[in-house]
């Protein structure tokens, strides 16, 4: 039931993305012949007076079809309901509209889940948890005697006390001391011991001690207590997701080589909101808000094949006054869909082979 319920989610935002074309069109009266749900054969379909509905074997996307990319339409080239004889605006907001779409159903997905069941919070207490030593080897906190469950309180002269930046301060304590002796107050069971530990000197020249640090806390949710708070908390945590991506983007793209083996596709995706799922059926809401919130900025990157690239074909025809000849277009967008579509089929079957079956199966 749980993958089911992934599955669904994910489904449920291609709708919502590929509807953002599809309405975007028609409040602009723009013709449109197709609109599908996943790619390959057809497995369910209605035609409407203008519109053919479909349903397709493989769930990996979906389409809006306009009558201008179709042979054996009838209507006339000139027509001035086709999507290519609207000016350049009206292009942009159709195709500008499935990430719209995708950003503002990931808000409300958010607002209710502040409305039911919360965001998840933390009680601080004072200082900083080590529920982890990375590597007891290697680990300048392993030999100065820090042990896993231990409580940070004091680094030298400086308090760590019961709020959200005492982990922070921590960690830049740490980082801005390479190879230079730091004082440890921790609690440890019921009793207070102090350790020296000297950083070690990392790749970026910042100081590491080789722990996982994490909040001293109780781990709770809060519920919004009306409608104003919880479109307050809905935004709160729609602009933190909106940062927390963009940053991992950012060094995904600035690092590709080291980041590369965290990119997930389809497969990883459900298999990460079954589990989420399994644990809790209200996690779905914050999973499907964080997915949402991706897809949107996949889209809109500037890459051939996806809604980013034909913005940027509609800026040069902005800037320019013409479009680009449609054979480079053509030839522009069939390339990044093969590359794309590569792409996408080895990160399916890498993820595949990872999932626990099959690590099960090949043992």
């Amino acid at each position: 039931m749980s993958v089911l319920a992934a599955i669904s989610v994910v489904l449920l935002l291609i709708v919502v993305h590929e509807f953002g074309h599809f309405a975007a069109a028609r409040l602009q009266k723009i013709r449109v012949n197709r609109f599908s749900i996943g790619f390959g054969p057809t497995l369910l379909k209605y035609q409407g007076s203008e519109t053919e509905y479909a349903i397709r074997a493989i769930p990996l996307g979906g389409y809006v079809g306009f009558p201008d990319d179709d042979p054996d339409s009838t209507i006339p080239l000139d027509d001035p309901n086709l999507l290519r004889n609207r000016p350049v605006l009206d292009r942009a907001i159709v195709i500008s509209a499935g990430v719209i779409a995708n950003l503002i159903f990931a808000y409300f997905l958010l607002v209710a889940q502040a409305t039911t069941i919360g965001f998840q919070d933390i009680n601080y207490r004072p200082g900083v948890l080590v529920p982890q030593l990375l590597s007891e080897a290697e680990s300048a906190a392993a030999q100065a005697g820090v042990k896993p469950g231990d409580i940070i309180l004091k680094i030298d002269n400086l308090e760590l006390d019961d709020s959200g930046k005492a982990l922070e301060n921590l960690r830049t304590a740490i980082q801005n001391s390479p190879d230079k002796s730091l004082r440890l107050s921790i609690k440890r069971d019921v009793e207070t011991v102090t350790v020296d530990v000297k950083p070690n000197i990392g790749q970026d020249g910042k100081g590491r001690i080789g722990v996982m640090l994490a909040p001293n806390g109780d781990i709770v949710r809060r519920r919004a207590k009306n409608i104003v708070e919880a479109f307050t908390a809905g935004a709160n945590e729609f602009q933190r997701i909106i940062q927390l991506t963009v940053q991992g983007f950012w060094q995904l793209i600035s690092n590709f080589s080291e980041n590369a083996q965290q990119v997930a596709g389809p497969v990883a995706i459900v298999a990460v909101g079954a589990e989420l799922a399994r644990n809790d059926l209200g996690n779905l809401l914050q999973f499907g808000a964080l997915i949402s919130i991706n897809l949107a900025i996949i889209n809109i990157l500037p890459l051939p094949a996806l809604d980013g690239g034909q913005l940027a074909f509609l800026t040069v025809e902005g800037v320019t006054g013409k479009p680009l000849p449609s054979k480079l277009q053509n030839g522009i967008m069939q390339t990044g869909l093969v590359l794309l579509l590569s792409l996408g089929i080895f990160i399916i079957v890498r993820d595949t082979m990872n999932l626990a079956f099959f690590q099960n199966l090949f043992q």
